[in-house]
């Protein structure tokens, strides 16, 4: 029976209006046939869903949705345009409102405050509240109507409640006074309570939505680097300019000065700088020539080239890009689950503490109970946020995976972000993280009184014919020096292990490891001997050049260290964090790279399975492990790791298995996702704290905890700014981490 295949697709929804909402929404998905998880993200409001398409398509998570009264937006091809002009509208909309209701309500309350003895006050403001309660504020008796019908309860729900008994309770005195007065009542109004309190819920609505805006900017940046159109070079030599959703793998493109890369490819002809720092990270534009390779949303400078597109759509860098930082905004960290099983029942225990504080004014002793009672209930309702709680997490969570992408660190999931910060150990790979993975020669010397010129033609002719992996940084050094082969009867032969055997023009010649000049008897000059063991003992690979007889040069072969790598060395140092170096190389090289960098234990000689088994033992020891590779062989040890970092530009495998992703290999990166990490968790927390206190303390307030003792009731418009003011602090507390320097 084959196995049923599930895709992972971010959609966003419309309709939030409260964290209880993401909640239910999130809920309700998850009951759905073929979803096997379901995240709902209030701040960037998006679901993230993995399903199988065999068991329910997006049209019908789309009607299952819109049945619980909120919808998703399910076009693919202009998502991100189209969830803008949701967004926009949104915006728009509470604009409207807000403007409307703030003109009514400003005279409503100098009525209330100063002018309350003039003739038919009350309906004169009875009559400026009403269009401020339900046409301004209709969202909130709509909204509240839609959950009822479906038996849940939301921040509308709330709202609602407040200040519809606020408006009917004002409206009761108004019409019918007699009843009150026989009833020993002293009827007070609060329809500019009522008024007020959805005015500045609106307000806060508008500052919230706009500082969420800014949350996801990042992302927003990352697809504006996304070219719309592009100029196709004929198979005739004419140039036609087509949109970029036409481009196919195979066609050559015409990329003009300060033009911006479409799609991934190799240039063909021509030359330029290219700015992939919104890649990378790196500032300094990079040259690029015939067989570069180019990547989607890089920019190009002064020079003008052709080049074959390779990787196009969702298949180029960008694209990945965008799609990870997409998914990882959109997950969920660990701490959040908690807050959404809080967030889950806040509503309802909020209603009741509401009713049960308004039950115990009704029946004390004190003055004008009904008062008491009815100004308790709508106080606690308004006072109430779960979106601080909601707000709390996911805000800091996008804002600290948008900066990580700003600086060349890509966060798969917000739990790799959580708990990066915890990290006490961090293994390194050796080749391609610590240093370049790019082998060249140190030194080529050659034994005296030799025809240097001859048998460098000769070396370049073997090294150019053969596939040993030390083969090409020999070519490339020889031509450099501005020898090359001329048209010589070469025949390579491959010896494993050791190097090879090579026929030039039917003289035997050998190019290996001292054991290959060992087994064929061939001498070697005291002078190059002393230079080899120099050699060994610096940890470099060493290469023998020989004829049939003897040895005529020593070729000294390395991996550079890359220039970043001690500071980042250092750096995880003065973080409090124990280095480890794992490498397949011999022990000499492990000792050498381990002591130039200042490493603190290494392991060679290390197999797939050792990395790993040494990073096991490291996690049983009570550490908190990160793993950094770039190679396939590292791909089981970053899969046990508690944080796994892949090295950019290293292998998918690598990637794919790792939950974050250095795009520019630059090792200093590691610290600063640490770093970005202890940011984004201490402001998690920072942001939990204070919405917890605000509504651990507003609450009971609200209730007239004080009163008693104090003879304080707190003003349900007081309230009313406080609750709207509670979601942008926590909002604007997040953005501060844009700010921060990692």
């Amino acid at each position: 029976m084959s196995q049923k295949v599930h895709i992972s697709k971010t959609y966003p929804v419309t309709g939030l209006h409260c964290a209880s909402c993401a909640i239910r929404t999130e809920t309700h998905v998850k009951t759905l046939p073929g979803i096997s998880n379901a995240s709902v993200n209030f701040a960037d409001t998006s679901l993230l869903v993995e399903f199988s398409p065999e068991e329910i398509t997006p049209e019908e998570m789309k009607k299952a949705i819109q049945a619980i009264g909120y919808d998703i937006i399910i076009d693919e091809a202009n998502t991100q345009e189209l969830k803008e002009e949701a967004q926009l509208l949104n915006l728009n909309n509470i604009k409207k409102n807000l403007t409307g209701a703030a003109v009514l309500s400003i005279p409503l309350v100098i009525i209330a405050m100063f002018f309350m003895n003039i003739p038919y006050a009350n309906f004169i403001m009875m009559a400026l509240a009403t269009p401020v309660v339900f046409w301004f504020g209709r969202q909130f008796p709509s909204g509240a109507w839609k959950q009822l019908k479906h038996h849940s309860s939301n921040m509308d729900t709330l709202v609602a409640l407040s200040t519809g008994i606020a408006y009917f309770f004002s409206t009761a005195v108004t019409i019918f006074p007699q009843v009150f007065h026989k009833a020993g009542i002293h009827g007070h109004v609060y329809f500019e309570a009522s008024a007020v309190i959805i005015t500045f819920i609106l307000l806060g609505k508008l500052l919230e939505e706009k500082a969420k805006s800014n949350t996801s900017s990042a992302l927003k940046k990352l697809i504006g680097m996304q070219a719309k159109s592009v100029i196709l070079v004929l198979d005739n030599g004419e140039q036609k300019e087509i949109p970029i959703s036409n481009v196919m793998p195979g066609n050559i493109l015409l990329i003009k000065p300060g033009s911006k890369i479409p799609v991934d490819g190799t240039i063909t002809s021509g030359s330029s700088f290219i700015d992939e720092s919104m890649i990378t990270g790196e500032p300094i534009a990079v040259e690029k020539t015939i067989n570069s390779k180019i990547f989607a949303g890089t920019i190009n400078q002064k020079g003008s080239f052709r080049f074959r597109a390779e990787k196009v759509g969702g298949d180029t860098v960008l694209a990945q890009i965008i799609k990870m930082v997409r998914e990882a905004q959109g997950s969920k960290a660990p701490i959040q689950h908690l807050v959404d099983k809080i967030a889950g029942v806040f509503v309802p225990v909020v209603i009741s503490l509401a009713i049960l504080s308004g039950l115990i004014w009704f029946f004390s002793t004190t003055d004008n109970p009904l008062t008491h009672s009815l100004l308790a209930i709508v106080t606690v309702l308004i006072i109430a946020c779960p979106c601080a709680l909601g707000l709390a997490t996911p805000t800091a969570i996008m804002v600290g995976i948008g900066k990580g992408a700003d600086n060349g660190i890509l966060i798969k999931d917000a739990e790799s972000l959580e708990i990066a910060h915890k990290v006490n150990a961090v293994v390194l790979d050796k080749t391609g993280t610590i240093t370049l993975g790019e082998p060249e020669v140190n030194d080529l010397v050659w034994t005296n009184e030799i025809d240097i010129a001859k048998y460098g033609t000769i070396l370049h002719s073997i090294q150019r014919n053969s596939e040993h992996p030390l083969a090409e940084p020999m070519v490339h050094h020889l031509e450099n020096a501005g020898i090359k082969s001329t048209g010589l009867a070469v025949t390579v032969e491959s010896i494993t292990g050791k190097g090879v055997k090579a026929l030039v023009n039917e003289q035997l010649y050998f190019i290996g490891s001292k054991k290959l000049m060992d087994e064929n008897n061939i001498a070697i000059d005291p002078g190059l001997k002393i230079l080899l063991e120099k050699w060994q003992e610096d940890a470099k690979t060493i290469s023998l050049f020989s004829d049939s007889e003897k040895v005529l040069s020593v070729i000294s072969i390395s991996d550079k260290i890359k220039s970043t790598s001690r500071a980042a060395i250092k750096q995880l140092h003065d973080l409090g964090i124990e280095v480890h170096l794992l490498t397949g190389d011999n022990e000499k090289s492990a000792a050498y790279i381990a002591r130039e960098t200042g490493i603190d234990r290494y392991r060679a000689e290390a197999m797939p399975q050792d990395k790993h088994d040494y990073i096991k033992k490291l996690q049983e020891e009570g550490k908190i492990v990160a793993m950094a590779g770039d190679g396939i062989n590292d791909s089981q040890a970053l899969a046990q790791a508690d944080v796994s970092i892949a090295m950019g530009k290293g292998s998918d495998i690598a990637m794919d298995v790792a939950k974050m992703t250095i795009i520019s290999s630059d090792l200093t990166r590691i610290p600063q996702a640490i770093k970005l990490s202890k940011l984004t968790v201490a402001t998690i927390k920072q942001n939990l704290f204070w919405a917890f206190i605000y509504n651990i303390i507003g609450i009971p307030i609200a209730a007239g905890l004080l009163y008693p003792f104090t003879g304080f009731l707190l003003n349900p418009m007081i309230a009313g700014a406080a609750m709207a003011m509670s979601s942008v602090s926590v909002v604007s507390n997040s953005l501060r981490l844009r700010f921060k320097i990692i």
